[in-house]
């Protein structure tokens, strides 16, 4: 398999791919008439102003305006690249893709696919050999004994592949080559040393498969048990590997997905046991991040679905740093935070052994709002009865406040601030007024810093008169388009984005697959698919009229470039005493009279 995906293919799995089964699978959708709407996995609202047109294979935002084919939504959800999304659709659809020697660069397959697919296979298979290690041989014994006394069930076991990985470093390489992998392909999937490859990455742990949303084992990790600790970490885990990025994959998150959709919340717990306990105890909704602090990917990935986080970290301080940070990054996102007290055990887990299945539940009942769990930290550092812990605790609450979607809602943690503080209100305001320069000069001080959101930075295109006009003629109706390559023709646009477009119109329109969504599928920018959709919207009532326009602007911008070019040549004529080329300017006079009456009829 070489080259790149045919358009064929790519026209074949968009004409097979139903975008609201797609999209559903991500975000609740409701059906309104013909068409589908939900809340924007790309921005945070209430009101629902995500629409999804099954007719038209297209989605669109009305408030971000975010927008494209089912394609872009997948490369967007997944961080996929544009191969890798049609790759993912045409498996589910059942296309069989073909692959051509030359293409648009952007429809190249991926590269990595067939490996990804091979080490994924490897995976599966190593998970299934350690849990096989883990639950029927003698050397796993005591890593089961383990689990048992942590009153983890078989059942828990079986359900999240819990395993063990030899002791013998030098085992799994020898079994796996047994069985016809080649060492070659063995050194590249992330299970072995790189400095000596046939030792075993894990050895002598307990583990635990890393799925992927589909329920693939994509990763693995695995707990110290016994030895010296001083020299083995608790938790070894691997790191980005060509078929798993730790950032934007969350631990459990096949087996919590639909119980995050019914239930409209989720928890974020420290680690594997945390979030298996949950499990264990019936709290389905429970994920973990991954040998890493939570990411802003992470958060989108359940954004669409709750109206409300739970973070249950530990207590420690690096668990309170955590609750901190992910607090801000969940307000930014728009969602509501609460922040669940483990008291009575120091984990999840331990909870669970202790006091049974009940007791998880009600942790989470008396969960406490992050604004209160914030304030209940800051008097624990800073004195109220000290002007400068009033201070210092106002500066690092000003955070939480900058990240608030709702201004009611600033003003009123603001308020319980002050209670908490006993500091006067307008004081306050003032205070958060100058924060910027407050901020600073603590930072200067300290060196500290804060939480930052990155704000992407997108492509921005000149959108001329002709660009908008071709872009009108973008509609499901291949006879608007038909109407404009007949009347006007590639060398009258001047404008490249306006011709770029045109000539994949044209294409669309010969191979007989024009459509929005084919089209949007060959332009290679974000934002000129995004001024396309936004087209749509303006014109959905009368394109015909708004084609028409179109191409009487066209056709009149050509005219009056004519005229000035022949404008141009009578003027370079006229400084020539030669008869003929005097001549020549009669005639050009003549040409130029002709253009302005037909200039003038379309001014109308």
């Amino acid at each position: 398999m070489a080259g790149f995906i045919s358009q064929e293919s790519i026209d074949e799995v968009a004409a097979r791919t139903d975008i609201v089964q797609v999209i559903s699978e991500y975000v609740p959708l409701t059906q309104r008439g013909n068409d589908f709407s939900g809340c924007c996995p790309f921005h945070h609202e209430k009101t629902p102003s995500f629409h999804v047109s099954a007719d038209k294979k297209l989605y669109h935002c009305f408030g971000c305006g975010v927008g494209g084919t089912v394609f872009n939504f997948v490369m967007e959800m997944e961080k996929i690249t544009f191969p890798a999304a049609i790759e993912m659709l045409a498996k589910k659809a059942g296309v069989q893709l073909h692959y051509t020697d030359s293409g648009n660069q952007a429809y190249k397959e991926d590269p990595d696919a067939k490996l990804k697919e091979e080490i994924i296979a490897l995976y599966n298979r190593t998970a299934n050999l350690f849990n096989y290690m883990l639950t029927q041989t003698e050397a796993g014994n005591f890593a089961l004994e383990y689990i048992m006394k942590r009153g983890i069930t078989k059942e828990t076991v079986e359900k999240f592949k819990l395993g063990y990985s030899p002791s013998d470093r030098k085992f799994l390489h020898r079994f796996l080559v047994k069985k016809n992998f080649s060492p070659e392909f063995l050194a590249k999937t992330g299970l072995f040393s790189k400095k000596y490859p046939d030792f075993a990455f894990f050895s002598d742990r307990l583990m635990f498969p890393i799925f992927d949303r589909k329920g693939d084992v994509v990763a693995m990790g695995g707990r110290f048990l016994r030895g010296d600790a001083e020299k083995s970490p608790k938790y070894l885990n691997s790191g980005d590997l060509i078929q798993y990025k730790k950032g934007s994959t969350l631990y459990a998150f096949n087996f919590a997905k639909q119980s995050i959709r019914e239930n409209k919340r989720v928890i974020f717990c420290e680690g594997y046991m945390d979030c298996i306990a949950y499990h264990q105890c019936g709290i389905q909704y429970a994920v973990a991040p991954l040998g890493t602090a939570l990411t802003e990917e992470q958060i989108v990935m359940v954004k669409p679905f709750v109206d409300c986080i739970y973070l249950s970290f530990d207590s420690d301080g690096a668990g309170q740093k955590a609750t901190k940070r992910a607090i801000l990054m969940c307000r930014n996102a728009g969602i509501s935070v609460k922040v669940i007290n483990l008291s009575g055990g120091k984990d999840p887990a331990e909870i669970m052994l202790k006091y049974g299945p009940e007791a998880l539940t009600k942790v989470i009942n008396d969960a406490i709002l992050d604004n209160d769990y914030l304030l209940s930290k800051l008097l624990e550092i800073y004195p109220k009865d000290s002007p400068e812990g009033k201070s210092k605790a106002c500066l690092e609450f000003f955070s939480y406040l900058d990240v608030l979607q709702s201004d009611v809602q600033r003003e009123a943690c603001l308020e319980n601030l002050c209670q908490a503080y006993e500091i006067d209100l307008e004081a306050a305001r003032k205070d958060y007024s100058n924060r910027e320069r407050l901020t600073r000069n603590i930072r200067q001080n300290t060196g500290a810093t804060q939480y930052s959101p990155e704000k992407p930075q997108q492509e921005k295109i000149r959108v001329t008169a002709e660009l908008r006009a071709v872009i009108t003629a973008v509609s499901n109706n291949a006879d608007y388009f038909n109407k404009m390559s007949q009347e006007i023709s590639l060398e009258e646009l001047t404008d490249s984005q306006a011709k770029a477009l045109f000539i994949i119109m044209d294409e669309c329109s010969k191979n007989g697959s024009f459509s929005v969504s084919n089209i949007l599928n060959r332009c290679e920018s974000e934002e000129m698919k995004r001024l396309i959709i936004q087209s749509m919207d303006e014109y959905s009532s009368n394109v015909g009229k708004a084609v028409s326009d179109s191409i009487l602007l066209i056709k009149r911008n050509a005219l009056e470039r004519k005229c000035q070019a022949i404008l141009q040549e009578m003027r370079r004529l006229e400084k020539s005493p030669v008869p003929e080329d005097m001549e020549n300017v009669k005639k050009l006079l003549q040409q130029k009279m002709d253009l302005d009456r037909q200039i003038a009829l379309m001014k109308g």
